[in-house]
């Protein structure tokens, strides 16, 4: 097992969708903002790990109609966000008042939605999980269940810190209209760039 959370957290650390998604939230929105996303994200990851449970990542890798219709739903997905993005005004507001208005759940369900329709997140468990079952043990499944939790529990974690210091590190520049239209088309860069990287 330590073998496997040293592994994740490494692959987790690595710059990649899921971390930018969460660091962008929480500079344009603050820290609990982040956390939500985050939140969002990593229950996609059970998803994903049932998938490997019951065998179906194995169809899905196998057949390329259904493996390009997932991914081209998850790219048309993100593009979508990128275009509310774009309509949104080149401000970030600081005010509780304002940030209220925004719905946490909204958050969770949008990282939810994000990971779940990134069908390279399944293939990775499907490469990256069978390393570290001993099938010689018995319940197979019950350990991919339990190395998916690990892997949910130390994203989270991770996801979290991400949140507290950009949040933290941000405070003083969110203000800044040159920096709010940055973030703004660094965003929908990213949104696009998601896209393209799950279409590839």
């Amino acid at each position: 097992m330590l073998p496997f959370l040293l592994a994740s957290i490494a692959l987790t650390l690595s710059p990649g969708p899921d971390i930018i998604y969460v660091l962008t939230q929480s500079i344009s929105n603050g820290k609990k903002y982040g956390i939500a996303t985050a939140a969002g994200l990593v229950s996609g990851i059970l998803v994903h790990t049932t998938l490997i449970a019951l065998g179906v990542s194995a169809i899905i890798q196998q057949s390329e109609i259904l493996f390009t219709g997932i991914k081209i739903t998850g790219a048309s997905y993100l593009l979508w966000i990128a275009y509310q993005v774009f309509k949104a005004p080149d401000t970030i507001e600081l005010s509780t008042h304002q940030n209220t208005k925004k719905s946490l759940f909204s958050l969770v369900k949008q990282g939810f939605i994000m990971n779940v329709l990134n069908p390279k997140v399944t293939l990775f468990f499907l490469a990256f999980f069978p390393g570290f079952i001993d099938e010689q043990a018995g319940k197979v499944t019950q350990q991919i269940y339990e190395l998916g939790l690990v892997f949910m529990m130390q994203a989270f974690v991770i996801f979290t810190l991400v949140s507290i210091v950009a949040d933290q590190l941000t405070v003083l520049i969110r203000n800044n209209k040159t920096f709010a239209v940055f973030l703004k088309w660094f965003q929908i860069i990213a949104f696009i760039g998601i896209a393209v990287m799950i279409l590839s």
